[in-house]
């Protein structure tokens, strides 16, 4: 029997072990989906949208647990990990108050006695999870994905097998039905298998571009739809007129949190000339304030990364940016402790052709680039493959917000503040950042069947 591990990376003990499915298994769940979705799609949406707000209730009661299992499997900090499964609850009653409005029938005027537009499940849907926001991802899909009338079966990562089965049981006792949503633990390789099966319509990603192109090439050879949510290297524009205390709180907010391990994390700041060495001083201090260390410690700021070949990752891509010309003006040392850290680093001198600028760096580094006006900032924020997320600090707001509106080329533009998901907003990139919405209105709408419906 094969076994899938989750490893504490803050110390390298072993946290469980769980076997994995056998292709039968995988087979049998995927059936048992099938079958109840067929239930689930002509449940009441409101009788479906009941189930939402008792799984809040199941999230907070079991708050404590849920998050140090995250934090002893992956890293994150034990009071981020508590903000994760509160958000995860601020979701559910969000959805259960407007998910039904999302999806009512819109009518269209036409010669015809009656024209609609409805929004019919589309079947079982399939969603690979990340380990760096181990509930959040899952639930932003599940929950709108569900409440539209779809089944999920879910292949999380393989160091956070404990998460995944934890979402499936909160399901369970906040009263889903059998079926409706169903853990996979199984690994990557199986996941072709799974979406070529019949009874699966659909495949959702949250990962690698790697990961992306395997999984959209899959699933465009059967012929189904896929939504990805891909990497970020996110520019963070800091103009001449900002507020430069401001700018850099939230700059080393965004860079830190989760360790640097997430997608819309603020990852090249790109800072006009004028203001460009006083903004590096005020982000210094910042990040020097930040403490690392034990993840379940109240009063870390950084942890460990997820696992040490990713960390190693991080340190191969800074020192071959150096290389290059970069300059580490902090960090940049792998600590001699245990664990998997990663300290807060600033590389200066940065510029395309170097991994610091060109390549997402998924862990606590700053890249500081500099432009002579706003123009060139520009240029430089959009000089970038990635397209999820983008930042701009300027105390002209009108300023800002057609920077944000109009010039940036990514998914999610935020003015003065540091990007990050909301249940209410629309969530997702272009260029090699992915395709499709998550959340809001256009998130739970992704798998419908957007169906016409004409009465003569």
């Amino acid at each position: 029997m094969t076994m899938m591990k989750a490893v504490n990376p803050a110390n390298g003990e072993l946290v469980g072990s769980y076997p994995e499915l056998t292709p039968g298994e995988v087979g049998k769940k995927i059936d048992n989906a099938a079958r109840a979705f067929r239930d689930w799609a002509e449940t009441p949406i409101e009788a479906r949208a009941a189930l939402l707000p008792r799984l809040a209730e199941v999230l907070e009661r079991h708050k404590e647990r849920y998050a140090t299992l995250m934090t002893v499997e992956m890293g994150k900090p034990i009071q981020q990990s508590r903000g994760e499964i509160e958000k995860c609850a601020w979701l559910c009653r969000f959805y259960a108050e407007h998910g039904p409005g999302f999806l009512e029938d819109e009518v269209v005027k036409t010669e015809a006695h009656r024209a609609f537009v409805s929004f019919r499940p589309l079947g079982v849907v399939l969603a690979v999870m990340p380990w760096n926001f181990p509930f959040w991802q899952v639930l932003r899909f599940a929950v709108p994905g569900m409440l539209a009338g779809n089944a999920a079966l879910l292949k999380h990562a393989s160091n956070v097998p404990g998460c995944a089965l934890a979402i499936e049981e909160a399901l369970r006792e906040a009263g889903l039905p059998d079926g409706v949503f169903q853990t996979l633990l199984i690994p990557s390789g199986m996941v072709g298998g799974v979406i070529e099966h019949k009874a699966v319509r659909a495949v959702t990603l949250t990962g690698s571009n790697a990961a992306g192109r395997a999984i959209a090439s899959q699933a465009g050879g059967c012929l189904k739809k896929s939504v990805l949510e891909l990497g970020g290297s996110d520019p963070f524009v800091v103009l001449e007129d900002a507020d430069l205390d401001k700018a850099a709180e939230a700059g080393a907010a965004s860079r830190l949190f989760n360790t640097g391990q997430a997608c819309i994390a603020a990852k090249r700041f790109i800072v006009v000339d004028g203001v460009a060495e006083a903004f590096q001083e005020k982000l210094a201090e910042r990040l020097k304030a930040r403490k690392m260390g034990d993840p379940m410690d109240e009063n870390t700021a950084v942890g460990a990364l997820a696992r040490a070949d990713l960390r190693d990752d991080l340190h191969e891509q800074v020192e071959r940016s150096l290389e290059k010309g970069a300059r580490s003006v902090l960090g940049g040392v792998i600590p001699n402790d245990e664990g998997a850290y990663y300290p807060a680093t600033i590389l200066t001198g940065v510029h395309q052709g170097m991994p610091a600028f060109d390549e997402e760096l998924f862990g606590p580094v700053a890249s500081l680039i500099t432009a002579k006006d706003e123009a060139e900032a520009l240029d430089i924020a959009n000089n970038s493959p990635f397209g999820l997320g983008a930042n701009v600090f300027t105390e002209d707001l009108e300023r800002g917000q057609r920077i944000a509106r109009d010039r940036f080329e990514a998914g999610v533009c935020f003015v003065n503040d540091f990007v990050k998901s909301d249940p209410r907003l629309p969530f997702g990139g272009i260029k090699e950042s992915g395709y499709g919405r998550e959340l809001g209105i256009f998130g739970i709408r992704e798998f419908t069947n957007v169906k016409t419906v004409v009465v003569a």
